[in-house]
């Protein structure tokens, strides 16, 4: 059909699953309620990954789990899974064929072509053995056991930062897949992505997906490149970050309306003090410099940094945000001040901030 030009064998299978049942389930993700028969008595394919163990899933194709058909965990998963590093953000041209216009079960689909800001919340699942080895959108090969995941509309290939909002656990992935086409789920990730990020068991979760925008990721190129860490690993925070209300599943958060309802602490000295739970920030426009798993690394690069931007920024504050510790500075009245800002910062030193509003 004219209309439909992502022709990957990801995207026609979806094409072809016309029945309620292929509308019931995404790719190979779970129901949210799974019923006990579907759980009850999995079969233990799942190895350890560098003493860790891997969640023991049903089988692909076992008839148990909830998954579509043959979809489902590997047979035999590699070990050391859980130590998988994130996906590496580069600037990388998009694919003119993955940025047109395409229809599925009726629904158009319009890829974003620009730099825009993008942020969602809403539900993630996962997608497994039945696309392993299988040609993406992008001309790639699926790998379950990569970063990856598949998104309805972001550019192919393209970054996002997804956050579990119900642990806190944090990863970037490469976009590289179309789907999944489903109104309840915005985003498919790799098996090896959703084990990260804690949901693998459970097969879907509440997620929330940032688009990790050519600015940010010359920004964290730059730091690497200076020694200073950036974005926190994804290894869970001991309790689960209240994050208030969540979008509708597939609903849009827009730029001006992302201030994070759970902001738990403040800390603008070596001595750590803290401000009472709930503390919110000023509403205005941020650098935002790095985030991190572990309060002690975030006050250590704030001092680096502090050191090395030669008056820039008057101050630098460590704020708790879905349980990572993420530098700011800031308020500035308006997004043009806070661009000149981080233009100062730029001229004045190798360090690359990007700019938030709250």
């Amino acid at each position: 059909m004219r209309d439909f030009l992502v022709s990957t064998p990801r995207v026609m299978r979806w094409l072809s699953l016309l029945a309620p049942l292929a509308l019931a389930a995404c790719s190979s993700a779970p129901p949210l309620n799974p019923s006990p028969s579907a759980t009850s008595s999995p079969t233990p394919v799942a190895r350890s990954a560098n003493g860790k163990p891997l969640p023991a899933l049903p089988a692909a194709g076992s008839g148990r789990g909830g998954y579509y058909k043959d979809d489902g965990p590997g047979d035999q998963p590699p070990e050391g899974l859980l130590e998988t590093p994130d996906a590496e953000p580069r600037v990388e041209p998009y694919s003119k064929s993955a940025l047109r216009p395409y229809t599925v079960f009726g629904k158009t689909y319009t890829p974003i072509s620009d730099n825009r800001p993008f942020k969602q919340r809403g539900i993630g699942s996962w997608y497994g053995k039945k696309f392993h080895g299988q040609k993406t959108s992008s001309g790639e090969l699926y790998d379950m056991y990569k970063m990856s995941a598949a998104h309805p509309t972001l550019p192919i290939p393209s970054y996002a930062r997804v956050t579990n909002l119900k642990t806190g656990a944090q990863v970037i992935v490469r976009i590289n897949d179309r789907g999944p086409f489903h109104s309840t789920r915005i985003i498919d990730l790799s098996y090896t992505a959703a084990l990260k990020l804690g949901y693998l068991s459970s097969g879907s979760s509440e997620l929330e997906v940032e688009r990790l925008l050519p600015d940010e990721i010359t920004r964290m190129a730059e730091n690497k490149r200076n020694g200073i860490p950036d974005t926190a690993a994804a290894a869970p925070v001991a309790e689960p970050v209240s994050v208030g209300s969540v979008a509708p599943p597939g609903q849009i958060m827009p730029v001006a309306m992302t201030t994070a309802p759970a902001v738990a602490a403040f800390s603008s000295s070596p001595a750590s003090a803290s401000a009472p739970a709930g503390a919110a920030l000023a509403s205005g426009f941020y650098l935002q410099f790095g985030a991190y798993a572990q309060e002690a690394n975030a006050l250590a690069a704030r001092d680096k940094l502090m050191q090395g931007l030669g008056g820039a920024v008057e101050k630098m504050e460590t704020v708790v945000v879905n349980g990572l510790y993420r530098l700011y500075a800031g308020p500035y009245a308006t997004r043009p001040a806070a661009m000149d800002a981080a233009q100062v910062v730029r001229q004045r030193s190798s360090v690359t901030p990007f700019v938030v509003e709250r």
